[in-house]
């Protein structure tokens, strides 16, 4: 299949949607009016099909959009198929509008929109996976390390926050200062292999100063009864495995998670999380992740759609020390 962009659905031309265009006064680049999500694809079926359901009805009703989320189900489950392997990006837009400026019409064309899908061939990994209690098998990728990120992201009022909506400039920088970060901390001899394992994600606050999710992920955390020290650097070790530790990683201890009330993006791996975890004996806690909690972590991980747990060793915090999760 090709990787490009092509139409799903059109306000305008439903009859032929091979000729479809993005126009310059499209509201998606004018003003991020508008959501996406990517769904990862495994033997032609899409991961997590009913929370990405339930994300499109949701965020339509958020932003006042006119979707038929069961046909577009259909037609999505149909690419998978197509597809067999790879990922699944979606991205609805509403339509350009006869109004100048931000509003829309209070009519039916206001809520009208414009559907686009891109798919791409590629290998979702899925080597090592978690049981959870509710019999899904969820994805564990190797341990890597986290840094707490000087940037920001917006807080927003109740109907966008937690939206994967198509305002993400926030985001965007907070990225560019990952990339950065992991740059400068390549060795300058490519023949040197390092102990440690590489940096995988930044940690992000609002501008509230809570910490609340990673630059492409959410968070869950655990904290120790007592204060970790927390030491300049890390010496050399080996770093085991968790899942072979622990073949229980999610069922063991209490899990905490930060709120998505004001900022950040309510992931579909983070409601798998919760739910799977809702009648266990420790459900997760939706709780704020604060500066003073950073020395007490015990154990760390990010999470998303695609990759599932991103499991980390340590937490590089903005003064450059580092917690090391025992």
């Amino acid at each position: 299949m090709s990787s490009s962009w092509f139409c799903l659905h059109s306000s305008e031309n439903e009859k032929n949607l091979t000729n479809v265009t993005l126009s310059l006064d499209s509201r998606g680049l004018a003003y991020g009016d508008g959501f996406f999500t990517t769904m990862g694809v495994i033997d032609g079926q899409i991961l997590w099909l009913d929370y990405h359901h339930q994300r499109l009805i949701s965020h339509q009703k958020a932003l006042q959009l006119d979707v038929d989320s069961d046909s577009l189900i259909t037609a999505l489950t149909t690419h998978a198929q197509r597809l067999q392997q790879g990922v699944l990006k979606l991205i609805v837009v509403r339509a350009a509008q006869a109004v100048r400026g931000y509003g829309y019409t209070s009519n039916a064309s206001g809520s009208a929109c414009d559907v686009w899908l891109k798919s791409s061939a590629m290998v979702v990994t899925t080597d090592e996976q978690l049981d959870l209690p509710d019999g899904r098998l969820i994805p564990i990728q190797p341990v890597s390390r986290a840094i707490c990120l000087s940037a920001q992201i917006a807080c927003l009022p109740p109907p966008l926050a937690g939206l994967k909506s198509l305002n993400r400039l926030d985001t965007v920088l907070a990225s560019a200062e990952l990339q950065r970060v992991k740059s400068h901390s390549l060795p300058s001899d490519s023949s040197h292999t390092a102990a440690q394992p590489s940096i995988g994600e930044g940690l992000l606050r609002d501008m509230s100063g809570c910490w609340i999710e990673g630059t492409m992920s959410n968070v869950f955390y655990q904290l120790a009864d007592a204060p970790a020290a927390i030491p300049q650097f890390l010496e050399s070790k080996n770093i085991t495995d968790m899942t072979q530790e622990d073949s229980n990683y999610l069922m063991t201890g209490q899990w905490y998670t930060p709120s998505l009330a004001q900022s950040g993006v309510a992931g579909v791996m983070r409601q798998v999380i919760v739910d799977a975890l809702s009648n266990t004996a420790h459900p997760v806690i939706i709780r704020p992740l604060q500066d003073e909690d950073l020395p007490r972590l015990r154990r760390l991980f990010f999470c998303n759609a695609l990759r599932g747990i991103m499991p980390m060793s340590d937490l590089t915090l903005l003064n450059e020390n580092v917690v090391a999760m025992p």
